[in-house]
């Protein structure tokens, strides 16, 4: 029997994002794109094999747990993380109603645009999360941080302050999960180098936890 060759270990991301000169996080280069969506889709199923249910349990506990008590829940990313923030704070708190019963307080850090190019222009990009959730933010809310790298300055300080203020944090990462990782209470982490792959497991942890949401009785 031919022995499998192990795949390589996933590196740490040290440098956010995908610049066009940075292929990191990419995938193998030169195939045709048949062949690209054939590795592309055998990542996907590998993800979905080891897929961290158990983190999402503990992800719907905290959600429940912040519906009951009538407290906030703010979502937020950078690039690609800041439209899957948008899309799950809309999920959560319009997709997951249910007749006769407290709705979910959700909402992206991402959709305020005003807000955020003004204190990214003032007072410096990396602030452009911490500083909202001073406005917004309280002790029992819950603070769902997304970033392929976990390694993004606007999300380390967002973290911060969430814990300064006795908010429970969550954290969506790749890689290897980066500062992020460690320092949220609960992490959903998708251990893959490549963006899309990363970014669709996010998305889909999601739409798994707002589906639930709403099919509960």
């Amino acid at each position: 029997m031919t022995k499998q060759a192990k795949a390589p270990k996933i590196q740490e991301k040290k440098t956010p994002g995908l610049a066009a000169s940075n292929m990191t996080g990419t995938g193998p280069g030169g195939l045709s794109v048949r062949a690209f969506g054939e590795w592309y889709r055998d990542r996907e199923l590998e993800q979905w094999a080891q897929f961290d249910f158990a983190a999402l349990e503990k992800i719907a506990k905290l959600i429940e747990a912040v519906e009951k008590k009538g407290k906030q829940i703010f979502v937020m990313g950078n690039g690609g993380s800041a439209a899957t923030s948008s899309h799950i704070a809309t999920d959560w708190s319009k997709t997951a109603e249910r007749v006769g019963k407290p709705l979910i307080r959700c909402i992206s850090l991402n959709d305020n645009t005003a807000f955020m190019t003004a204190v990214g222009n003032d007072l410096g990009y990396d602030e452009i999360f911490a500083r909202q959730l001073r406005n917004l933010c309280n002790k029992g809310d819950l603070v769902v941080i997304i970033s392929g790298s976990g390694n993004s300055p606007s999300v380390i300080k967002a973290a911060e302050y969430a814990d300064s203020v006795g908010a429970t944090t969550v954290g969506m990462t790749g890689f290897t999960g980066g500062k992020l990782r460690k320092m949220v209470d609960v992490c959903f982490h998708v251990e893959s180098d490549q963006y899309g792959v990363i970014e669709d497991m996010h998305m889909a942890a999601g739409s798994i936890l707002a589906f639930y949401l709403k099919q509960r009785k």
